[in-house]
């Protein structure tokens, strides 16, 4: 009987504790699905509700594809009902994230890196399922950067709180902590009195009009490798000479950070085993300081990589031990770099104290007159010098196009009226010029357009860094050339090599595939243009909200987003403001006299300025 009557309490028992774990299990999924928006420090590796734009963007015909997307959200329906999670927040350990070069993920993948070669600064993606699903924080304390152009000479500590450079470079004037502030005196490991005194020499050596390096207009894009906290950069925008610096994510980290949170163009890069992206012959000078670059390893593949990217007459600027010490390696590295330089027909234009600049010559006359079999040889007649996405270094030299060498030069007008003038290598893309400045009038438009919807939230100086996310021939950013800002021009990956328009018209840019990661920290633009740029992922099955979050993961807080897209993308971004802490201030049809349901439509973006604590409160 003792055991009967057990038996039946355990059969009721049974019940009463299904009963019971369905209630906890209903409690845990409704309070653990809005735990994600409090949190303040969260990962999300993966569980993506849309993995394709393709999914969700209510016009396919793929039923297939649609009932994923659908049953992913819990919907029956359309786009039209999307409610989009809220984002967790990222831990703070990757408030300064760069999801395409984080070293955790080489570690933690055991890539098989060559580090002689620099692979381990280079590129490397994650894979769908180990992207980053959250929104990136802001380090405590953060403050609205200082504005251009003071930032070139101060910086709030708290939006880089790291001083190591200060400590490591305090003789020689990179940087200097001061109270709440970083300063930035203008030195460099070579030009410690200053990056304006250093400019101006250079600019004697080369007999240049009034110590300008600009050579009257004709001296406009600069490279600047293993540029530091990019001062010489910084001081030559008050000649009208725009430089890209550039620097890997290396031993001195942060420091493109810190160029960039000074409103100084600068990029993350390295010269390793693939080109840099950007078109052959974009520069009139390639700058070194004390740059730390073996240049005759691997049969001088990374001077011959520098070569390929300056034009006809361009010059390197070349600070080094080498140069000018006495001791055995030096004066056996200078040996074998004249004789390398020798037979790439370059020759010295100047040479003084501890630099010494280097000029490419104008025509392709030296390379046909060289011995045979020399090296390093010619590239081969059918490579394109302008391929560079996913495009590994040669050991050869460009020679140039048969109208180059026919001009003995580049034959581009000086600065400014290069900006809209219709370069020469417009016919190699099949442009007419009348396409040309029809581009640059409608863009024209477009701006003005753009800062009257604008102007409401902004002050002259509010606006600083800005990237045009698909920038075609730069005419949105020729359009801003009255204003104080400088642009980052994008150009897709799969697309015309419009880039080297851009470049012949004294704008700086690079080339991109917007269904990875940008190579640049977080909060480091102010403004983000993005022309169809949704569209043109969607085609390829990339994920709006990847490029959502990455967009957050660039953009500073209370930095602005114009998107112009179709209104079904412009529908679907709206439902996840809320989830990125944005708001909208405008939508508008991009044509006034436009049907409501055809052509692009303009929505106007501000970012929130939030810190992590249990709220996420905001506070703007």
């Amino acid at each position: 009987m003792r055991g009967r009557a057990d038996g039946g309490q355990k059969r009721h028992l049974v019940p009463f504790i299904c009963v019971v774990l369905l209630i906890f299990g209903f409690l845990f999924i409704y309070y653990g699905g809005h735990r994600g928006k409090h949190a303040s420090a969260a990962l999300d590796y993966g569980t993506k509700f849309s993995r394709s734009l393709g999914l969700g963007w209510g016009s396919s015909d793929d039923g297939d594809a649609s009932k994923t997307y659908n049953y992913a959200l819990g919907k029956e329906d359309g786009y039209e009902n999307i409610t989009p999670k809220s984002f967790p927040v990222c831990d703070d350990r990757h408030m300064e994230l760069i999801p395409c070069l984080d070293r955790n993920l080489i570690y933690q993948t055991r890539l098989k890196l060559d580090l002689s070669l620099m692979e381990h600064y280079e590129r490397h993606c994650p894979q769908t399922e180990r992207r980053f699903n959250c929104l990136i924080p802001p380090p405590s304390g953060y403050k609205v950067p200082i504005k251009w152009p003071e930032s070139r000479d101060e910086v709030w500590k708290a939006n880089i709180p790291h001083t190591h450079l200060a400590h490591e470079k305090s003789d020689q004037n990179w940087m200097v902590v001061k109270g709440d502030k970083i300063h930035f005196p203008g030195g460099g490991t070579h030009f410690h009195y200053g990056a304006d005194k250093y400019i101006a020499s250079i600019a004697n050596m080369l007999n240049f009009s009034n110590s300008e390096l600009n050579n009257d207009g004709r001296l406009r894009t600069v490279l600047d490798v293993g540029c530091g906290v990019a001062s010489f950069g910084g001081y030559l925008l008050s000649s009208n000479v725009i430089a890209m610096s550039l620097a890997p994510n290396d031993v001195h980290q942060n420091q493109i950070q810190f160029a960039l949170e000074r409103g100084i163009p600068a990029f993350l890069g390295v010269l390793g085993t693939w080109r840099l992206p950007y078109p052959s012959r974009s520069f009139e000078l390639a700058h070194c300081s004390r740059c730390r670059i073996d240049w005759l390893q691997r049969d001088g593949i990374l001077l011959l990589e520098l070569d390929r990217l300056l034009r006809p007459g361009g010059f390197f600027a070349y600070s080094s031990p080498e140069a000018y010490a006495q001791d055995e390696e030096d004066l056996r590295i200078w040996r074998e770099m004249s004789a390398l330089v020798e037979n790439m027909c370059w020759k010295i234009a100047a040479k003084q104290n501890q630099t010494v600049i280097w000029v490419k010559p104008l025509t392709n006359d030296c390379y046909m007159d060289r011995t045979p079999g020399v090296s390093p040889p010619l590239c081969r007649s059918d490579a394109d010098p302008d391929a560079v996405w996913g495009v590994q270094m040669e050991a050869c030299i460009t020679p140039y196009s048969e109208q180059h060498h026919r001009d003995k030069g580049s034959g581009l007008a000086p600065w400014p009226a290069r900006l809209s003038t219709p370069p020469p290598r417009l016919a190699d893309l099949g442009y007419a010029a009348g396409n040309f400045e029809t581009d640059m009038e409608n863009w024209q438009l477009r701006v003005d357009n753009y800062w009257n919807l604008i102007s409401p939230k902004i002050t002259s100086n509010t606006i600083r860094n800005v990237m045009d996310m698909r920038a075609n021939m730069g005419s949105f950013a020729a359009a801003l050339r009255d204003k104080d800002v400088w642009v980052m021009n994008v150009v897709p990956h799969d697309g015309p090599s419009t880039l080297k328009i851009i470049y012949d018209r004294g704008l700086i840019g690079t080339v991109h595939d917007w269904c990875e990661s940008f190579s640049t920290y977080p909060r480091t633009y102010d403004l983000l243009h993005a022309w169809m740029v949704f569209s043109s992922i969607e085609k390829r099955g990339c994920s709006a909200e990847d490029l959502l979050l990455e967009i957050d993961r660039i953009l500073r807080p209370t930095g602005f987003i114009i998107i112009r897209d179709s209104r079904a993308v412009i529908e679907l971004i709206k439902k996840y403001l809320s989830a990125l802490h944005w708001e909208f201030f405008a939508v508008v049809n991009a044509e006034p006299n436009s049907e409501p349901e055809d052509g692009e439509v303009i929505l106007l973006i501000q970012k929130k300025l939030w810190l992590v604590d249990e709220s996420l409160k905001d506070l703007r």
